[in-house]
């Protein structure tokens, strides 16, 4: 198992800390979020929690996470850094395709994308997107980064999306994986039938062990059950060794942890995150290791 350090709505100046950190650590890898604003009201009701209500103030910050994978990576040397998870739906394909390639060609291939659809009307609507269409716009979203990553010329001729030959430099020297986020049916058979893993929102043990085997259940009708797919989970009650090799034993391949709330203390300061960071690796990943 690797393990990966959130960065959920912390403040911008505690990413690299937290970054350099980690990788003295012995961690894999860190874990960006995005928001692109916060719409004073919303029309619909956020889904993972029981009411609907958002859970952080408008001020909470996010950095893009395109700019934060450029400076984590300048201050690192081996370190990963993922999207948790890039809304892919409210986005341009050629556009992403192009931040995506240049960031793994500056990093030297330390990148991986995580997507997810977005719930919120009001950002289909002010950023010129089609909420209506945007499991099926994804999906193609995926084959045209893919297909222009490579750095060749590429034409795409989809229904969403269609363009002619083009080439996109720099390029990554390898395939830069794709994560796909969701809990839904249709959201675990875009995983399953396009991504490199799938990626999970805060998920109790025990939902863990619902959704992995439908997964590989789902990957075996689409002819990949041989295809190497990583599981990257944050689970919502497991703190200890023992309970995460729990979750290895489910199939998860990539613990994604916010360290800093397992002990007490302020959770906003980052003396208490950076210990938390330092604590977890000795506890836990140094008997992995």
């Amino acid at each position: 198992m690797q393990f990966t350090v959130a960065l959920p709505m912390i403040e911008p100046s505690h990413y690299l800390p937290l970054a350099k950190a980690a990788e003295a650590a012995g961690y894999g890898s860190v874990a960006v979020p995005e928001s692109v604003f916060y719409p004073e009201e919303v029309s619909a009701g956020y889904p993972y929690t029981p009411d609907g209500s958002r859970f952080w103030p408008p001020e909470t910050p996010f950095l893009d996470p395109f700019v934060a994978m450029g400076a984590i990576t300048a201050v690192t040397e081996r370190l990963h850094v993922f999207t948790n998870v890039l809304k892919l739906a409210i986005r341009e394909p050629l556009l992403v395709a192009k931040a995506v390639s240049s960031a793994a060609a500056l990093s030297g291939d330390r990148i991986g994308l995580g997507v997810g659809l977005s719930w919120i009307p009001e950002e289909f609507a002010w950023l010129g997107q089609d909420m209506t269409t945007r499991g099926k716009r994804t999906d193609e979203m995926i084959e045209v980064i893919r297909a222009v990553c490579t750095g060749e010329f590429v034409e795409y001729h989809g229904k969403h999306y269609d363009f002619g030959r083009l080439m996109v430099r720099p390029a990554p020297s390898k395939p830069v994986p794709i994560y796909v986020g969701g809990l839904s049916e249709p959201g675990l058979r875009r995983a399953a039938r396009l991504g490199d893993g799938w990626i999970s929102v805060l998920n109790s043990t025990a939902e863990l062990a619902e959704i992995i085997p439908k997964l590989a259940a789902l990957r075996a009708t689409y002819g990949r059950a041989d295809v190497a797919f990583e599981i990257k989970a944050i689970c919502s009650d497991v703190f200890d060794y023992d309970g995460f090799r729990r979750l290895e034993d489910l199939g998860v391949t990539d613990a994604m942890v916010c360290p800093w709330y397992f002990h007490p203390g302020d959770t906003n300061a980052l003396d208490h995150q950076l210990l938390g960071v330092e604590r977890f690796a000795e506890d836990v990943i140094a008997r992995f290791a």
